[in-house]
């Protein structure tokens, strides 16, 4: 597909560009208003199109724990009958808590970590099935009280009898500009794996104590644009980290739902990274 239709999607789906406006460009680009609505089931997320993730001996649940202002909806996965284990919080994407996001933390599961899937638009009720309203709420959301959700999900993960007290984090898009605030604002995170997020001011990176993990898209300009000032405070602070950049790759590369931008490849060698630096810090 065209780069020009994918850059244009991200454009749509991270900024304030609203779908009349995003159809007429893309009709634009595609030549007519027909081929504009051929080319969108391209585009969107297709969780029908993906597998499923499903193994016998992982348990999921869906649970509440205290929030800023308010019960936190999450999905938690975990091993059958296993015990001292170390934890994860995943974080979603700017749609909310959705199929895909639930998968990823089942696979978490799967390898051995109880898995948190942690829903930040429990103020408004939940994530809606239409991921348009999903985007908008996003963006109403008060960036105080989320952060603090988020971090209270760390500290319920802590205090789980059947963890090790050990925690990491793992965030995509949105979720990945999440997972480096969380290791800007909790000093206790022992790993944040970062896809595709927006990184940190870099006067906040000598707040940092986990290891940082960041993946990024290749083709992905607009966050990119944020690495080399990200990578200089790393390592002006010594912190731990690597940085992986999938040449060729889009933004959201990891999906499996968005056909367009998945790529297998490159998600499997990041999952193979994002669990070594788990199993690493964790168990």
């Amino acid at each position: 597909m065209d780069q020009k239709i994918i850059n244009l999607y991200d454009e749509y789906t991270h900024s304030k560009l609203n779908r009349k406006e995003f159809m007429r460009k893309l009709a634009i680009i595609t030549g007519s208003t027909a081929l504009a609505l051929t080319v969108l089931p391209l585009l969107e997320n297709n969780y029908a199109s993906a597998s499923s993730f499903n193994d016998d001996n992982v348990v999921t649940e869906h649970i509440t724990y205290p929030g800023a202002d308010g019960d936190v909806k999450a999905v938690l996965a975990k091993p059958k009958d296993k015990k001292n284990l170390g934890c994860v919080l995943v974080i979603h994407e700017n749609r909310g808590l959705n199929p895909h996001i639930i998968d990823v933390t089942k696979r978490v599961a799967a390898e051995g970590f109880i898995a948190l899937g942690v829903d930040a638009l429990s103020p408004f009720g939940g994530t809606p099935s239409d991921e348009d309203k999903g985007r908008e709420l996003i963006g109403k959301l008060d960036p105080v009280k989320n952060l603090q959700n988020y971090l209270k999900g760390l500290e319920y993960l802590r205090n789980r009898k059947d963890g090790n007290g050990k925690t990491g984090c793992v965030g995509f898009c949105w979720g990945g500009a999440m997972a480096n605030k969380l290791a800007v604002n909790d000093p206790k995170l022992l790993a944040a794996v970062a896809y595709y997020g927006a990184q940190p001011a870099t006067e906040d990176v000598p707040k940092i104590k986990a290891s940082i993990m960041l993946q990024y898209g290749g083709l992905d300009e607009r966050i990119n644009a944020g690495i080399p000032a990200y990578e200089a405070a790393l390592k002006e602070n010594h912190i731990d980290y690597k940085v992986y950049i999938y040449e060729n790759v889009n933004h959201a590369f990891n999906n499996d739902t968005s056909p367009t931008r998945y790529n297998e490849t490159a998600a499997k060698l990041a999952w193979k990274r994002t669990i070594s630096l788990f199993k690493a810090k964790l168990a």
